[in-house]
């Protein structure tokens, strides 16, 4: 029991120790899904082959990764959680050797997928044992704490990718991934504590992971061909849409008939936090993703940017996430996630609404101060409905919450690139290509953005308050 001066002094050692190693083995991967992109051009030349083909082994990493998340729940129920991501850290290294050695985009693809699964057991499993290490009192710190890579990510891995591949080889966007892996997994090994299996009892649910490995693949897939065709108007997001809800319908059922005794338990969602925490982060991921697409497309379009000169221009949005991460966890555990929701959502929309009336004579340093203050709110919009969607919930329960919690963001995150790519394009079909009708294409879509963004003062309207205790919905 931890005393109360304690409590005042902050996060115990040993929850902190945990929380910055489990956050070191998730650099890799992250720092991964936004570098490859700076090398397509290049990938293309060396493999002698089409643009269409290189976005598989992008598109492929994707759906790997949506597979990988129900497995990644039986795998925390069945066995030591530590072995397990300290497995899939070591595993993901080993693949990023392979990847760089690649011999034709075939073996090129396929490495890509395997990096993609054990990219998504290490994302799935991040969350989930910082979770049961923290319990509810210091969640919202340490939440801070572990999703620290992901916005390294954003703000490093176009800057080092756009480097290496000027200054070495594609190859070295996924050799440097070892020596990442070389100084975290030593780390790893010592300081995280052995996590016991969350329900050794439970039998593997293959029915049901099929079922849901395949309705993700199939809508995330659908989805990404409506962001290519720039509309979903299509039969290609017509067909993979329709077998992904059938797919959700199959899955449904199967879950009555089991009891929900499968890999992602229905009536997880009669958790009023639970279920309030999933719309909110559906809609944070389209809404704050979204964005993320059309903003590098601005400054390409309108300023000239080179890849790097476009990631330099991003970082203050990057550093106003950073200065309030650790802020904003100290707020979520002291007055509860709803209000700090509320207040980021108000000054999320103050960094939002000026993207609607942009233009390409905007001076860059408005441009700066407003992404700075789109950073700022970030924080404060997807971690507290991450740390607020696991309150109340048994630990049996952890791994399925994980595992509902990371397909709903990895959905959210494809529909948010669909939307606004259809809506950019049919804003600017039929009309003459000026640089003021291109501009009303990005107006629409920053609207689109701020529109959803919006919305997500509904959800958040359920989260309980600080004090409250998640309970069902439904009885």
């Amino acid at each position: 029991m931890i005393s109360d001066n304690v409590k005042e002094r902050g996060i115990p050692k040993h929850i902190l120790i945990t929380a910055w190693v489990i956050a070191l083995g998730a650099i890799a991967p992250m720092l991964d899904s936004t570098m490859v992109n700076i090398a397509v051009s290049q990938l293309t030349k060396d493999f002698h082959t089409t643009l269409d083909t290189i976005q598989w082994a992008i598109t492929g990493y994707i759906l790997a990764l949506a597979i990988a998340v129900p497995v990644s729940g039986w795998l925390m129920n069945k066995f030591n959680g530590k072995k397990v991501f300290v497995g899939a850290v070591i595993a993901f290294g080993v693949i990023s050797v392979l990847v760089g050695v690649s011999w034709d985009i075939s073996s090129f693809i396929l490495f890509r997928l395997l990096q993609g699964f054990s990219a998504g057991v290490i994302t799935t499993l991040m969350f989930t044992l910082l979770v049961k290490t923290t319990g509810q009192q210091y969640l919202g710190r340490v939440m801070a704490i572990v999703s620290t890579p992901m916005i390294f990510g954003p703000i490093l891995g176009p800057i080092i990718g756009g480097f290496i591949v000027q200054a070495a080889s594609w190859q070295w966007i996924f050799f440097i991934n070892v020596f990442i892996v070389l100084i975290s997994a030593p780390l790893m090994i010592r300081k995280i504590p052995d996590f016991e299996p969350f329900n050794k009892e439970s039998k593997l649910d293959l029915v049901g992971i099929i079922v849901l490995s395949s309705m993700s693949v199939a809508l995330i897939y659908g989805i990404t061909k409506a962001a290519d065709h720039a509309t979903f108007n299509n039969h290609e997001t017509i067909l993979w849409m329709g077998i992904g809800l059938a797919m959700a319908i199959i899955y449904f059922v199967y879950n009555r008939i089991k009891s929900n005794q499968t890999v992602l338990p229905v009536n997880l969602f009669a958790h009023r936090n639970f279920a309030a925490s999933s719309a909110g982060l559906f809609l944070a991921n389209i809404a704050i993703m979204s964005p993320m697409l059309i903003l590098p497309l601005f400054f390409q379009t309108f300023r000239d940017f080179t890849m790097i000169q476009t990631a330099v221009a991003l970082i203050p949005q990057g550093v106003g996430m950073l200065v309030t991460r650790p802020f904003i966890g100290k707020m979520i555990d002291k007055v509860g996630a709803k209000y700090v929701l509320i207040a980021s959502l108000i000054l999320s929309l103050i960094g939002s609404i000026p993207f609607i009336f942009i233009s390409d004579t905007t001076s860059m340093i408005w441009i700066s101060v407003i992404l700075f203050i789109r950073g700022v709110s970030v924080g404060g919009i997807s971690l507290p409905l991450m740390s607020e969607a696991y309150t109340g919930l048994d630990s049996k329960l952890l791994p399925e919450a994980g595992v509902g919690i990371n397909i709903i963001e990895n959905l959210g995150s494809s529909f948010g690139s669909a939307i606004i790519a259809t809506a950019v394009a049919t804003t600017k079909q039929g009309l003459h290509p000026t640089i003021a009708n291109q501009l009303k294409g990005y107006h629409i879509g920053f609207l689109v953005a701020t529109m959803i963004l919006a919305l997500i003062f509904i959800p958040s309207l359920f989260l309980a308050n600080k004090k409250a205790k998640s309970t069902p919905m439904f009885e």
